[in-house]
């Protein structure tokens, strides 16, 4: 393992399209979505653990989940355990955590990544890593992975890039485009230099450091004046001055969009964001009808092709639904016919309206 690379997994997400499992004092990456016996957060550590440093693996999260995240991953060291002082994007996160790797670590090469993301082939998502840390470390650049896609899907963005590699399976990008409608997702898929955006980030932290300086100059300046001290018991307080000046802003619409030394390795690891109760229907193990089922005591009678979770203790008889999505928890049911799934958060600003925020 190299000593110089780190990983940053973002955990702050309140996962609301998992409603009503995910919950916002409790949200999806502290769940064990796919019934593995393992959470989100948990099966993603390990992920990194295979080939990181573990004191060089960060968490990055919100204060109000830190106690989860202690809980759930003792044996990592508090002082990795990050909290935000408030959700800003993810802009904000990766520009602390570049200038706090800096300051300890000025030849840091770090790996930014969702925390509930699900990975079929960890083997694979080993060696592109590793062929990406190399590539960025060689060319003072900036990469992010794509996933070659299976189907025209309008829930993810999209990355093109130019025809020609510039190293093994490495290639230019040209553009981002943020989540199209089906008719553009058709013709991306059509066109065959367009890529799922994983929202998985390498670079070297003197790299991403300079990107902020020239394209996000405001941020840059707030984070510098501070940077003395990170890794000193005023972080916080220097962070709590920081993060309320900050543009809420996503890192591809603050850096990548516009940094011209950006590159994208497409790949094939299993790759899904785990965004949706679909996703998850997608990832988990069928019966001889289609039904997926995550729970101990189901009984599926005359179903087909739905989407079934429930606690483990429970029993849950289904019959006669074709379709749809069940989710069954202490306090709240959900049935959703699976075509409607995209339409759940409208769902809880209805509860939220309606009822109020004890269900959420």
């Amino acid at each position: 393992m190299n000593k110089h690379h780190y990983a940053a997994i973002l955990a702050g997400g309140i996962g609301s399209r998992f409603w009503p499992k995910s919950r916002t004092r409790f949200p999806k990456q502290f769940i064990d979505i796919l019934n593995t016996g393992k959470t989100l957060i948990q099966t993603t550590y390990e992920r990194y653990a295979a080939f990181i440093p573990k004191e060089n693996i960060y968490i990055i999260t919100e204060k109000e989940y830190v106690d989860i995240v202690k809980m759930q991953l003792p044996h990592v060291n508090p002082l990795n355990i990050l909290a935000e002082p408030s959700r800003k994007n993810t802009a904000p996160c990766i520009a602390y955590m570049a200038f706090k790797l800096m300051k300890q670590d000025p030849e840091a090469t770090m790996i930014v990544a969702p925390s509930d993301h699900f990975v079929a082939d960890d083997e694979e998502f080993q060696r592109v890593s590793l062929q990406a840390t190399a590539f960025v470390e060689h060319m003072k650049s900036l990469i992010t992975l794509g996933i070659n896609p299976t189907h025209p899907n309008t829930g993810y963005g999209y990355i093109q890039h130019e025809a020609i590699a510039v190293a093994d399976n490495i290639f230019k990008v040209k553009t981002f485009t943020e989540k199209p409608n089906n008719e553009l997702a058709r013709a991306f898929i059509a066109s065959g230099d367009f890529l799922w955006n994983a929202g998985i980030f390498i670079w070297p932290v003197k790299q991403i450091i300079k990107a902020f300086e020239q394209h996000q100059n405001e941020m840059f300046e707030l984070f510098a004046a501070e940077q003395e001290y990170f890794n000193t018991p005023e972080e916080k307080d220097a962070l709590d001055r920081i993060y309320p000046l900050c543009t809420n802003i996503s890192i591809d619409y603050a850096i990548m969009e516009h940094a011209k030394n950006v590159y994208v390795i497409p790949a094939s690891f299993g790759w899904s964001d785990l965004g949706t109760w679909n996703s998850a229907y997608d990832n988990l193990e069928k019966d001889y009808l289609g039904n997926a089922v995550a729970g101990n005591n189901v009984m599926v009678i005359d179903a087909t092709k739905c989407m079934v979770s429930v606690d483990s203790e429970k029993l849950l008889v289904l019959q006669g639904l074709d379709d749809f999505i069940v989710i069954d928890t202490n306090d709240v049911l959900l049935i959703c016919k699976k075509e409607k799934e995209q339409q759940i958060k409208e769902y809880v600003a209805e509860v939220r309206r309606n009822i109020g925020d004890q269900f959420l």
